[in-house]
């Protein structure tokens, strides 16, 4: 991915056009096998389906397909994945205990506007000969992914130049809303959110429907680009990826957004006509295509 032989082009150059950290670039974990990268994806593949597995279930789902595993081999792998089954969630951030936390804010309240509220979160994702891990920030009530970023660490240095992004293009949120995970309590992230007096909302513990719309954009992620596609390096991942989001932003209907793209939704606009469609048959149209 970061080629630091090539003089011409700096290491924090090539860190800017892949959208890494420069941090993470310094350090190398230890690389896992083949037989473990296998694990790895297996687990990630079930846990988006079953999130209620600890490590003692997964792996008797594995044994189950075949594979001699132990518990304590299983538990180790999830952890380094950042899936923990505790709160039902796939859970890729860890409380800090002297980070302060914060109030959820959502609860009952009428959101039903762009820049209201964004939520962000961080997953994991599979490659061939490895993972990273991607964060991204979106805007709850259209859907938009605004920014993100990949990085082959959990630190938050990679959510922070995120949510720098987001608000340089788009503006400011009324709230912003994350997990309890140490990359989001940190004061290095929570200063530049309050240094533009937003308000800070955080999920309860145990309470994984607190972001439920992000959540859902990692499953359509990996069941539509990351699982379908063996990427090889980080520059494929994160070309993948690109494509996949401005194809998510911008052409794909939501039947929650009366069948306009995320794009559409928060740029206030109708959807937009196909080629040989009247306006009046672009509802039909997407609705045929949510049917699919």
């Amino acid at each position: 991915m970061i080629d630091p032989q090539r003089p011409r082009l700096p290491i924090v150059r090539q860190c800017t056009l892949l959208r890494l950290n420069r941090s993470g670039v310094y350090y190398q974990p230890a690389p896992e096998n083949a037989f473990n990268l296998m694990l790895m994806r297996l687990i990630d593949e079930q846990f988006m389906e079953t999130p209620y597995y600890g490590a003692r279930q997964m792996a008797r789902h594995l044994r189950r397909l075949g594979h001699e595993v132990g518990r304590k081999r299983i538990g180790r792998l999830m952890a380094r994945m950042g899936l923990v089954a505790i709160y039902q969630k796939p859970r890729t951030t860890v409380p800090h205990p002297e980070h302060r936390t914060y109030p959820y804010l959502l609860r009952d309240l009428t959101i039903d506007r762009p820049n209201q509220v964004w939520c962000s979160d961080i997953t994991y994702i599979p490659m061939r000969r490895g993972f990273l891990y991607l964060t991204a920030i979106m805007d709850w009530t259209t859907r938009k992914v605004l920014a993100w970023r990949l990085s082959n660490t959990m630190d938050a240095d990679f959510c922070i130049e995120a949510l720098k992004e987001a608000l340089a293009r788009y503006g400011t949120p009324e709230i912003f809303n994350t997990d309890q995970g140490s990359q989001f309590t940190t004061p290095r992230f929570t200063e530049v959110l309050q240094g533009r007096q937003i308000r800070i909302s955080m999920d309860g513990r145990g309470r994984w429907m607190d972001n439920v719309f992000i959540e859902r954009l990692w499953r359509s992620l990996k069941y539509e680009c990351v699982y379908l596609h063996a990427f090889e390096t980080g520059s494929e991942l994160r070309a993948g990826l690109a494509k996949w989001i401005g194809h998510y932003n911008s052409r794909r209907p939501h039947s929650a957004l009366a069948g306009r793209t995320p794009d559409e939704a928060y740029h206030g606009s109708a959807p937009t006509p196909l080629p040989g469609l009247t306006p009046a048959a672009v509802s039909v149209s997407n609705n045929e295509k949510l049917a699919a």
